[in-house]
């Protein structure tokens, strides 16, 4: 059971005061500071902090003894290898939009980059490595998102409602076909549009969505995404994907879970994210990075409906956020102010705890005890005991549990 001192990464759609205030620095920081990355990731590993006041990676500590950090099925499993990479996300402003490969999808995609001889640091590589990236997301605030494929009778309704006459064919288009196959079309329509019949559709579209938003019409909150995006980025493509997903604000403890294909896009907010230890990416656009659009459509589920909005499967202060994820679960241990009591939390494989709210004690049946404030982390080794949990003052506290899903096949 020791502390962790974890990498913040400065993207440019970060925040400049929602890292830094957690992790108790001046506010605001120079520069946006938009993740904060709690893990084994070989580009950024977190390092623990020993009782002599000496660092060692996580990344380190876990290649160096695989079963005794990880557990003899999870190594074996995982090749050794901690499957999950735990975030605090801080959204100023919109990230790309992005879907991840399944796990059969990246192989076939890593092997195939591996033998065309594209070194695993180009700009253009997709697959990085061969493994599946299925996240999910965990609201700290109110988290604004897009995700997954609305239903089509929907998007036609908010096509008509902002129509122009560059824009009405393709809601005739989608209105022949209103289902998976019919937004494959239009989507790969979009954006494989010219860059000159972009620069003719968007401006329309961009518009009607300032008209709509005036009239206070039923689909504001889209065209207000829609003009956030546009105003960012007013000559790609992605602006006109995003009229195709479901657009959603998540509260605090809502989540939603991102399987591969998956098609998102985060626009706002501050939220704890899990996924999977990889850096398989294929964007659609509002970025200046890489866009492989035969790759991308290749991987993007079509399916479409609701976003399933997870709000966690509640046992006295304790919330799971069950999916089918193979690499990681996440759970939250919530304390209203005033309550005093403890959770126990099993020694089931290697574990991340990270305290997002007031101060709480971390402590062990052989008597070892770790504080937590608000902002720390605590690596727990498969070889460790179980430990309890508990506030240390009286104000409320919150706690999320990082561990690995089933070690089995």
């Amino acid at each position: 059971m020791e502390l962790l001192r974890n990498a913040v990464r400065p993207y440019a759609w970060g925040s400049r005061t929602t890292i830094p205030e957690l992790l108790g620095r001046p506010v605001p920081a120079p520069h946006p500071e938009a993740e904060l990355w709690i893990g084994a990731h070989p580009g950024d590993p977190s390092h623990v902090l020993g009782p002599d006041g000496v660092e060692r990676s996580l990344l380190e500590l876990v290649d160096a003894d695989p079963v005794g950090q990880l557990g003899i099925r999870c190594a074996q499993r995982w090749g050794g290898r901690l499957p999950f990479l735990l975030k605090i996300l801080a959204a100023e402003e919109p990230l790309s939009m992005q879907a991840h490969p399944s796990a059969a999808q990246a192989a076939e995609g890593w092997a195939r980059e591996e033998r065309s001889g594209i070194p695993r640091d180009a700009p253009n590589r997709n697959y990085p490595d061969p493994t599946a990236k299925p996240e999910l997301v965990c609201a700290l605030t109110e988290f604004h998102v897009l995700a997954g494929f609305r239903e089509p009778t929907r998007t036609i309704a908010l096509l008509k409602a902002i129509e122009t006459p560059g824009l009405a064919k393709y809601a005739v288009l989608l209105e022949a076909q209103p289902d998976p196959a019919g937004l494959r079309a239009l989507f790969t329509t979009w954006i494989t549009l010219p860059q000159a019949s972009l620069d003719e559709l968007l401006p329309e579209v961009l518009d009607s969505c300032v008209q709509h938003v005036r009239e206070h019409g039923e689909f504001t909150t889209e065209c207000r995404t829609i003009l956030q995006l546009g105003e960012t980025h007013p000559r790609d493509a992605g602006v006109l994907a995003a009229l195709l997903l479901n657009r959603l604000t998540l509260s605090a403890g809502e989540a939603i879970y991102l399987p591969a294909g998956n098609l998102h896009l985060y626009l706002h907010g501050t939220a704890v994210e899990i996924l999977a230890n990889s850096d398989n990416i294929l964007r659609c656009g509002l970025t200046p990075k890489h866009v492989d659009v035969p790759e991308l459509l290749r991987v993007v589920d079509f399916g479409c409906g609701d976003m399933p909005v997870h709000r966690g499967e509640h046992d006295a202060r304790k919330a799971i956020y069950h999916t089918d994820a193979p690499e990681f679960e996440l759970s939250r241990l919530d304390w209203a102010a005033g309550d005093d009591g403890e959770v126990s939390v099993d020694s089931a494989g290697p574990q991340i705890l990270l305290c997002t709210a007031g101060d709480v004690l971390v402590s062990a049946d052989d008597g070892e005890r770790v504080e937590l404030r608000r902002g720390q982390s605590v690596w727990l080794p498969a070889a460790d005991p179980a430990v309890r949990v508990r506030p240390l003052t009286g104000d409320r506290a919150q706690v999320f549990r990082a561990t690995a899903g089933t070690c089995e096949d």
